[in-house]
């Protein structure tokens, strides 16, 4: 059965074209700094906002219109794979992700869950084999059910911590049998409410606990994905553990998970940590640790994760350029944790959604690229730091100064000359890289 009967291939055409169902900028072969696009890119179309996403919001019901609704939970969620790889094909991106809840009902017990996505992922296992198209990464939905009421991994009762240490053991199974390249860890609800009754060090040993196991069990079946941990900084927890990639590389650091943990990181919750996304992924990068991005955006006019598709140029540059400094973004890849607006409820909708995405996506490569050639922002700040390329700057760098020494140098040099930024100018020559 064909679910999109109105939606054929999604086929590169060209900025003149006027095709809704055609992209203007994507041209998945186009060689960019010597890789195609999508070697560049590496699409992801994220199966719970895709699939599960019903268009309701805190104020009103759901609105989307869906045809793959069945008598049953599992019938229901049959019908999606049929779907969801309907979609991934016409548009041709070559990777998904999911949680363990999108892809199977939950049912009864723990036991019946798992039985259900045993024969899910069968499914999906083959239509991964008959299309060619891969998983990036999966993770273990530890935040939804009741039972995550004070987190899972840092909830204060044991059983809540042994329920969630089997989702992420099936998740692991689950990542092993579909050859998935990333496992992903998100809090949820990992944080606290307040501190008048929280441990905050007892909780976060715990969610070390469990990171260790998972590593470990990893080796033990022999599958090795790269794992993430996601920051969010709030919503739904008042604090959550993981604020923002500054927060979740100390906890790294502090817990020696260097080797085993990078970051997955989202333009949202950048938003709302109140930091910028290249600032983000810069900040990861420093560590060595950028591992995958979830591409979307927020609205800074409203203070929840709105998930909106990412269409902002300058955004999507600045953080390809940072991808581009950082030698490419694989295993990982570019995840459109995005979800059609609540008037957007037609089943074509969730085309014209990841085309407007992938083509920002494309502009922002480009526009990159055409940066990293110009050694744009290279000569900027080299520039800006000339200072400590010679003189007393060089000495101090090779660590040739200290304090007393610097201070003979200052006395006989207080008449200090600095130089104005011209920011302004440099803001407007990089509008000229976008449009």
């Amino acid at each position: 059965m064909a679910y999109f009967e109105n939606v054929g291939k999604i086929n590169y055409e060209g900025v003149k074209s006027d095709n809704p169902f055609a992209f203007r900028h994507y041209n998945a072969e186009e060689i960019v700094l010597g890789k195609t696009m999508k070697e560049h890119l590496r699409f992801a179309v994220a199966y719970w906002h895709t699939m599960t996403q019903d268009g309701s919001d805190p104020f009103g019901k759901a609105t989307n219109i869906r045809n793959w609704w069945g008598e049953t939970p599992m019938e229901t969620a049959k019908n999606r794979v049929e779907a969801f790889f309907e979609i991934l094909e016409k548009l041709g991106v070559e990777y998904f992700c999911f949680h363990d809840i999108d892809i199977a009902p939950e049912g009864d017990s723990l036991e019946e869950f798992f039985q259900n996505i045993d024969e899910i992922t069968d499914l999906i296992k083959e239509k991964m084999d008959e299309t060619g198209i891969k998983l990036l990464w999966n993770t273990a939905n530890m935040f939804s059910h009741p039972r995550f009421v004070n987190g899972a991994a840092s909830s204060n009762n044991a059983d809540v911590f042994a329920y969630s240490a089997a989702q992420v053991k099936k998740g692991l199974d689950v990542s092993k049998k579909l050859g998935g390249e990333n496992y992903v860890f998100w809090g949820g609800r990992e944080g606290y409410e307040s501190l008048l009754n929280t441990d905050m060090a007892f909780e976060q040993d715990n969610i070390a606990r469990l990171f260790k196991m998972a590593i470990a069990y990893g080796e033990k079946i022999g599958h090795k994905p790269q794992f993430l941990i996601e920051p969010k900084p709030k919503e739904p927890s008042t604090h959550q553990y993981d604020f923002d990639a500054a927060t979740s590389m100390a906890f790294i650091q502090k817990y020696g998970l260097e080797g085993d943990f990078k970051l997955n990181l989202e333009a949202n919750h950048a938003t709302l940590a109140g930091h910028t996304f290249e600032h983000e992924l810069n900040v990861a990068r420093s560590y060595d640790a950028l591992g995958s991005i979830d591409a979307n955006q927020g609205d800074p006019l409203l203070g929840w994760d709105t998930d909106e598709f990412p269409t902002n140029v300058l955004d999507t540059t600045l953080a390809m350029y940072e991808i581009l400094e950082n030698g490419g973004i694989a295993p990982g890849g570019i995840n459109f944790d995005s979800k059609v607006r609540r008037s957007s409820f037609e089943m074509d909708d969730l085309f014209l959604a990841h085309i407007a995405g992938m083509d920002t996506y494309a502009r922002g490569l480009k526009a990159a690229a055409a940066l990293k050639e110009d050694r744009f922002f290279d000569e900027l700040k080299e520039k800006r730091y000339a200072s400590y390329q010679e003189g007393i700057g060089a000495k101090i760098v090779a660590g040739e100064e200290d304090l007393e020494s610097l201070t003979a140098y200052a006395l006989e040099n207080d008449d200090i000359t600095l130089e104005s930024s011209h920011l302004e100018f440099v803001k407007s020559r990089l509008n000229d890289y976008l449009f």
